[in-house]
């Protein structure tokens, strides 16, 4: 795969452009370029501090979506880039380095279904206890936010200590995301690349998601 200036790119380089702190995009989706970023703050969501609302939380009792953790990575991926949108950082380079890393068990998707139909997801890079979240979708409502909480509750479960989500906007704001330094950023980084967790260490059925975010949830009551 080849950056704006045309050299080539392999997984193995792009895990450490995430670990030195970088990450790709595109112009467009059509563009065949990409080029890294390193921006002077970075946007990241408080895991175990993440921020659930009152109506997300009544929602889940509800157990809208059966959920699944890389039933469809490269669905989401895809969907990702075309879903509800005119326009995309995602090209179809990164998408296909993303599925390379996928295979290597180093980018992982949860997915949300419904009627057995992919209705939400998102998906990631997992190396240390960081987990850089990429991007998600949803194609009807709260799909992608169950997704996401499932994924926290996932990450909080199995010991991660970042979730990165790159630039702050304000759909991200709800669930607690916020800005740091490039080298607070850099320091934590470091850190939590260093440890020894596995994002898939327990099951990934629909009954595993729920008891991981009950669990979760109740946690959170009991520090509050």
């Amino acid at each position: 795969m080849s950056t704006k200036d045309n050299k080539i790119i392999t997984s193995d380089q792009l895990i450490r452009a995430y670990m030195l702190g970088m990450f790709p995009m595109s112009e467009s989706r059509t563009n065949k370029k990409f080029f890294f970023v390193d921006p002077e703050f970075r946007a990241i969501i408080p895991i175990f501090n993440f921020h659930v609302s009152k109506s997300l939380l009544r929602l889940v009792k509800k157990k809208p979506f059966k959920i699944s953790i890389n039933k469809a990575f490269q669905d989401v991926i895809k969907s990702c880039a075309t879903i509800n949108r005119t326009e995309t950082w995602i090209n179809k380079e990164i998408e296909s380095l993303f599925i390379s890393l996928y295979k290597m068990k180093q980018a992982h998707s949860v997915e949300c279904w419904q009627n057995n139909q992919l209705v939400g997801g998102i998906y990631g890079l997992a190396i240390g206890g960081v987990f850089f979240a990429e991007s998600m979708f949803s194609s009807v409502p709260n799909g992608s936010k169950i997704a996401l909480l499932n994924l926290v509750a996932r990450l909080w479960k199995t010991g991660f200590k970042i979730l990165d989500v790159q630039f702050l906007n304000d759909h991200l704001l709800q669930f607690g995301a916020h800005e740091i330094s490039k080298n607070e950023f850099q320091t934590n980084l470091q850190e939590a690349i260093q440890l020894d967790v596995d994002i898939l260490s327990f099951g990934g059925t629909d009954d595993d998601f729920s008891d991981c975010l009950s669990t979760f949830l109740q946690a959170r009551m009991e520090m509050s």
